[in-house]
């Protein structure tokens, strides 16, 4: 717990650097906006984001005070953003008192009076993003280091298990009635120490799990800060190319133009829509429904691609399998993405794709198992980041939308995967 609130610790800083940055943009564009339109919309939110980025740089200070590194970065960043919010304020008063608003307005805006100090700005933030990007780092090497001493921690303990197991022979020998005594103490010692590696087996699930709960949050804030800064921008674009349309009567290349203009912002603004999509947690509609039956759905559905790679189905369905309060047409996208997946990682030449259902304690639990080309571990802890694909046709929300519905349901997903071998996907859905 105390690593993971290390860590927790560490992307805080990173993700408010971020918004610091955001902020900045928000600053220039709203005074550029101002002397271009003279709306005082503009004004208002250039204060806001003005107020805003004071209180992200206080919050900054007071979550890096470990750091003198780190402190004399934001130190800098203060000065640069008090040097550009100076030249602002001079701008705009400038501006009041001009008896020719708009010729100053002209030359306002061929002044550098607000990037003077951007590129320092932005320097220093990245130097403390990789400085904290470091520290992350860092920090994730002293926790594997740790989960391996544990590791031999407990390979030692098995071997004085069995070196205590032959000691209770060698006692046999010479004591007959303290033998059996020996023999339980060892026996119980034994199952208490592959008890408690099992406990730490399933913390270590636990802790991987929050850690892509954790990761999937972030994603979709993130997510939502980018879909803010980009379709504003998206959106004077494609009324300035709409007015441009109806002003201009040019040839048939300029009208080619404006179309291409128009055709990729709206392409942009649908990415932007399909990553909001796959990573913000929607409405469901529960029913009582068969996960076994919701499979063969999702089966048909990429029946041509199975067919056409040849593939060898192997069902091993557990018959008293409970019900369960899913959405259907969600849960049946999320199968349908796995299988679809599975079927790409295998060749024709004995294709085998194997699932199987059964319940386990209180979950229901299903597996898909293909003998495909397999995963590494640096692949495997990207694989539910969005457009993050090795496909060249993919666009990597698939399986970012898949994880993105069984957390809906509150469920799990875990992948186990070897090189070369095949890949495991493992679903825990609950029953009640």
């Amino acid at each position: 717990m105390k690593q993971a609130e290390i860590v927790g610790h560490t992307n805080k800083v990173i993700n408010n650097l971020e918004y610091l940055v955001s902020e900045v943009k928000e600053i220039e564009y709203n005074y550029h906006g101002y002397l271009a339109t003279s709306d005082e919309s503009f004004a208002g939110n250039l204060k806001v984001a003005t107020v805003r980025t004071d209180s992200i740089y206080h919050l900054l200070r007071n979550i890096t005070l470990e750091s003198l590194e780190q402190q004399k970065s934001l130190d800098t960043i203060k000065m640069a953003l008090d040097r550009k919010t100076a030249n602002l304020k001079t701008a705009l008063n400038f501006l009041e008192i001009s008896p020719s608003p708009s010729k100053v307005r002209d030359s306002l805006s061929k002044m550098e009076y607000l990037t003077t100090n951007r590129a320092e700005i932005r320097r220093q933030i990245r130097l403390m993003q990789y400085t904290e990007e470091g520290y992350l780092q860092l920090r994730i090497g002293k926790m594997t280091r740790f989960s391996s001493a544990i590791e031999v921690i407990n390979l030692v303990s098995l071997v004085l298990s069995f070196l205590l197991a032959l000691i209770s022979l060698a006692t046999y020998r010479k004591e007959k009635s303290a033998r059996s005594e020996a023999n339980i103490k060892s026996e119980n010692y034994k199952q208490e120490l592959e008890s408690r590696v099992d406990e730490l087996a399933i913390a270590n699930k636990e802790v991987l799990q929050l850690r892509n709960i954790e990761k999937f949050a972030a994603t979709g804030r993130i997510s939502r800060t980018i879909a803010h800064e980009v379709r504003n921008p998206l959106t004077n674009i494609n009324l300035a190319t709409e007015q441009l349309k109806e002003s201009i009567h040019g040839t048939e290349e300029n009208t080619m133009l404006l179309e291409m203009i128009k055709r990729n912002s709206l392409r942009i603004n649908q990415l932007i829509s399909n990553l909001l999509n796959a990573t913000k947690f929607s409405e469901l509609v529960y029913q009582k429904a068969s996960v076994n039956h919701i499979i063969d759905q999702a089966l048909e559905l990429a029946a041509d691609r199975i067919n056409l790679k040849h593939i060898i189905i192997e069902k091993h369905y557990s018959q008293d399998l409970r019900l369960v309060d899913i959405d259907e047409e969600k849960m049946k996208i999320a199968f349908l993405n796995i299988i679809v997946n599975a079927i790409e990682a295998m060749n024709s030449d004995n294709a085998i794709l194997q699932i199987t259902t059964r319940m386990d304690l209180s979950k229901c639990k299903i597996i898909f198992e293909d003998n495909g080309t397999g995963m590494n571990e640096e692949t495997i802890t990207k694989l539910f980041e969005p457009f993050f694909t090795k496909k060249e046709t993919g666009n990597g929300l698939g399986l970012t939308n898949t994880q993105n519905i069984i957390l809906n349901h509150k469920g799990k997903i875990e992948v186990e995967s070897v090189e070369g071998t095949g890949t495991k996907f493992i679903i825990y859905l609950d029953v009640e």
